[in-house]
């Protein structure tokens, strides 16, 4: 039995249809909607990521068609994988996984997907040469490019490193999708923690155009007088 059959087999032994249920209305897979098609087995994260430690060796085939996989917890387990490589390996290989990560993209295609793979499988890449990786997913038609982008900066951010984060913040004012306004809110948030006034400067120079979502996100660990002091910019900018 191959190792991709392996896996399969063991995520068949712990799906959960009632759970499924749950997570199909969760991940918005309805018609129209930005999971719309996607399958669930039902499986919760610390089972995926046991899958995930006990097969962290599976070969780049077995991954690639994980992700190929029209299952969600499939294409979770094959990230999750990756990542676990990925921190394990030396320079040459990062960059083999990245490549592999960038390729494969467009089966990264939840929120949940992106958020536990860019920020680990292209930290080495967005360190390197930020506006090569960071400016065609910014731009990009693909509501997970963008979120890929945003996602990415993190690995920044853990380093102190905040003009990139703020540039793609900046230049996501704009989007109009919730799942762009949440990650860029959250990454604000981020820089705000270790960086105070890097995030009241970015606040002063939007707030007043910030998507509301966006706004909130970012102001959830200032002080109780600032975060009224923006929200209400951004009140009457409404």
């Amino acid at each position: 039995m191959s190792s991709k059959s392996v896996i399969e087999a063991e995520l068949d032994q712990l799906a959960d249809p009632e759970h499924a249920e749950v997570l199909q209305r969760f991940f918005k897979t309805g018609p129209g909607e930005y999971g719309a098609g996607d399958v669930f087995l039902g499986i919760r994260v610390p089972e995926l990521r046991r899958v995930a430690r006990a097969h962290a060796s599976a070969s780049t085939v077995t991954c690639r068609r994980l992700l190929a996989s029209p299952v969600h917890e499939h294409r979770f387990v094959a990230l999750a994988i990756l990542c676990r490589q990925y921190e394990r390996s030396d320079a040459t290989e990062r960059e083999r996984i990245a490549d592999l990560y960038l390729a494969h993209r467009d089966r990264v295609n939840n929120w949940d997907l992106v958020d536990t793979s860019a920020p680990t499988l292209l930290a080495d890449r967005v360190m390197r040469s930020p506006r090569k990786l960071l400016d065609p997913l910014v731009t990009s038609e693909s509501v997970w490019d963008r979120r890929i982008a945003v996602l990415a900066t993190f690995a920044l951010i853990k380093r102190d490193r905040f003009e990139q984060t703020l540039r793609v913040c900046e230049a996501l004012l704009t989007d109009t999708h919730d799942l762009i306004h949440k990650a860029t809110g959250w990454a604000l948030r981020e820089v705000g923690k270790r960086d105070h006034d890097a995030l009241c400067g970015f606040l002063d120079r939007h707030a007043a155009r910030m998507p509301r979502t966006m706004l909130r996100y970012s102001l959830e660990r200032l002080p109780d007088g600032e975060r009224r002091r923006y929200m209400a910019a951004g009140r009457r900018a409404a």
